[in-house]
């Protein structure tokens, strides 16, 4: 592990910082054991998150009726596309700060954690005014229907309004696993959760509040989880405290992190791009199916867990054991993730596949809404297994410090052929079915390509 040149210090693993290291690195432990007892919290965590967007869903869909089930499951994509690119950079600071932990580079450490609050800090101020600024703009752009419009300005505007919680939460969260802590983050999930599906009632129900109550109703949600989160990184005696007093840009290290995390940012936006399109071909069918479509993609988001939580093990794992010079390790490990999260993805594809009628019915007890979700539901289920890989394999080259390779591919792969191939065929079959199988299609392409880079290339010598 090389030392970060300029003004990131200079002073030995320890570098002069009186605090300890406490927390059992990655590097250290059977290989199995400790990715899945990282990885089990990240599931729970992530299973709570998701509550976010699918209570907002039930509830919205039961209560407001299908064009307001439409207005708010259709945002997703819109506010990833937004969001996603500083998130990217959080899971570079991630890697930069598991990296420096695994080799016990305390004094670097500390420098990293509060260099990438500083940055989550700016970052919020901007997201907050191009997401309020820009959200009509895109929505036209997307061809959102006249119908949803309000609704949908109504409810990014405000939640981009509240985007502080949002951005602060995965700064804090991705500083917390990249040192292999990932109860907290559960923890505090489950208590913002309770309050984000309390809240939804409240408003929503309770109050009359319609689209914005649900809005209004995640933003607070989500900044309580910050908060909480924030709280402990004050409040803990290891080496990666956090100093309110100690947050500013350290330049090198800023360097470092944007070096590591611009490409799983740039791949973010990438995605969420080629997904906007995505939506707006999905649009131009009217909000039945804007609606079909939104209530499947939470059934999606559910299913997905389990591969994203190991998909975080994975660069987490990965990087401390790189951080730590443990190359066999990594290779154990990165082997040990891939094949065991496969199997559990097509676990899950099977079951949505099967029971896709009474799981979109749970949304929305429109008849074609749930027709168009059962269509969507298995077009892509029986799929899961090559998204599964395509992630995972990212995942492990992001934590071997190789995001570019990832990005580069699903650049390729996730947006040009997936837009491509939607100016063409959209058009020319007007089937909304074409736009369900881009997806299917795309992710097999991606897996071929990594899977020759993987057997091919010597990821486990990057630099840094």
């Amino acid at each position: 592990m090389t030392q970060t040149g300029g003004s990131c210090g200079q002073g030995g693993k320890n570098g002069g910082v009186l605090m300890k290291q406490t927390m059992v690195p990655m590097s250290e432990g059977p290989i199995a054991k400790r990715m899945v007892s990282f990885a089990l919290p990240i599931f729970l965590g992530n299973l709570f998150q998701q509550m976010y967007n699918t209570a907002d869903s039930l509830i919205v869909g039961n209560f407001l009726g299908s064009n307001a089930l439409a207005a708010v499951s259709s945002s997703g994509s819109l506010i990833f596309m937004l969001i996603g690119f500083l998130n990217g950079i959080a899971l570079g600071a991630g890697v930069v700060i598991a990296r420096f932990f695994g080799a016990q580079d305390n004094r670097n450490l500390r420098i990293a954690v509060h260099t990438t609050a500083a940055f989550g800090l700016a970052a919020s101020v901007l997201l907050t005014v191009a997401g309020v600024l820009a959200t009509p703009v895109l929505l036209q752009w997307m061809g959102t229907p006249e119908v949803v419009m309000a609704d949908s300005v109504t409810y990014l505007q405000i939640y981009f309004a509240g985007s502080l919680g949002s951005v602060m939460y995965n700064i804090f969260v991705g500083i917390l696993q990249a040192v292999g802590d990932s109860r907290h983050p559960l923890y505090y999930l489950i208590v913002s959760s309770v309050v984000n599906v309390v809240l939804d009632i409240l408003f929503i129900d309770g109050m009359g509040m319609g689209v914005e109550g649900a809005a209004i109703a995640t933003i607070i949600s989500q900044l309580i989880s910050a908060i909480l989160c924030l709280i402990q990184l004050m409040r803990t005696q290891d080496t990666y405290r956090l100093y309110i007093r100690e947050i500013r840009f350290n330049p090198a290290m800023l360097k470092r992190i944007i070096q590591y995390g611009l490409p799983s940012g740039m791949q973010n936006s990438i995605i969420a791009f080629a997904n906007v399109v995505v939506q707006a071909n999905i649009n131009a069918f009217g909000e039945i199916a804007m609606a079909g479509v939104g209530a499947y993609s939470k059934i999606e988001g559910f299913g997905f867990l389990p591969i994203t939580s190991f998909t975080m093990a994975l660069t987490t794992f990965v990087g401390q054991n790189l951080g730590a010079r443990q190359y066999e390790r990594a290779k154990k490990g990165a082997r040990f993730g891939i094949l065991m999260t496969l199997g559990i993805a097509e676990l899950i594809g099977v079951a949505v596949f099967v029971f896709a009628p009474q799981l979109i019915a749970a949304f929305d007890s429109n008849p074609e809404v749930i027709r168009i979700g059962i269509d969507k539901a298995r077009t892509s289920a029986l799929f899961y297994f090559v998204l599964a890989y395509s992630h995972l394999v990212a995942a492990v080259l992001r934590g071997a410090g190789k995001a570019v390779v990832p990005m580069v591919v699903m650049l390729v792969f996730w947006c040009i052929i997936r837009v491509a191939f939607l100016m063409v065929a959209a058009p020319l079959t007007q089937n909304i079915m074409t736009v369900y199988c881009v997806y299917p299609m795309t992710w097999v392409m991606s897996s071929i390509a990594f899977l020759i880079y993987y057997k091919k290339a010597d990821w486990l010598h990057a630099n840094g």
